[in-house]
């Protein structure tokens, strides 16, 4: 893990079985095998990356939807997810970082994306091999004016 973060990891699936795991069984439609279902374990992703310190601003909440998570695999499959997917104050998706499947270690092929949520599995990624947080778009940096003040203050500027 590496990033916009204060504690960047190596992450293999023995230090992953560190954090609580959770199961998920997980349907989805693969375009070239047709429907998979699988049962998955593991801790969220959310979990781990909070441990690492991702370097959220003052701004609190809202300064949370300026990061994005890559996440690549060792073919180079790559997905892209929000911030704000993850985090229980906004999408709360219960993405994980497996470590097992069907009952099978995954110690061999390394950590597996899981997204039980996407219809379909093209953001699963296998053997990860990097996850990335960065923030994009500059930090807030003083408190927010409603739009409608925004209005407001630039009519009587007129």
């Amino acid at each position: 893990m590496a990033g916009d973060l204060a504690r960047p990891a190596l992450l293999t699936v023995t230090a992953l079985r560190g954090w609580p795991e959770r199961d998920a069984d997980v349907s989805f439609e693969c375009a070239s095998s047709g429907i998979q279902r699988h049962r998955f374990r593991g801790p969220l992703l959310h979990d781990v990356l909070i441990d690492a310190g991702p370097a959220f601003g003052p701004a609190g909440r809202r300064d949370r939807l300026r990061f994005l998570i890559t996440v690549t695999g060792r073919d180079g499959h790559l997905a892209l997810l929000s911030w704000a997917e993850i985090d229980p104050d906004f999408g709360g998706a219960p993405v994980l970082l497996a470590t097992g499947a069907d009952g099978v270690p995954l110690d061999d092929r390394g950590p597996q994306l899981v997204v039980p949520q996407d219809r379909c599995g093209a953001r699963h990624i296998s053997g990860i091999t990097a996850i990335r947080v960065e923030a994009h778009l500059p930090a807030a940096t003083g408190p927010a004016v409603p739009r409608v003040a925004r209005r407001r203050t630039l009519a009587r500027e007129r």
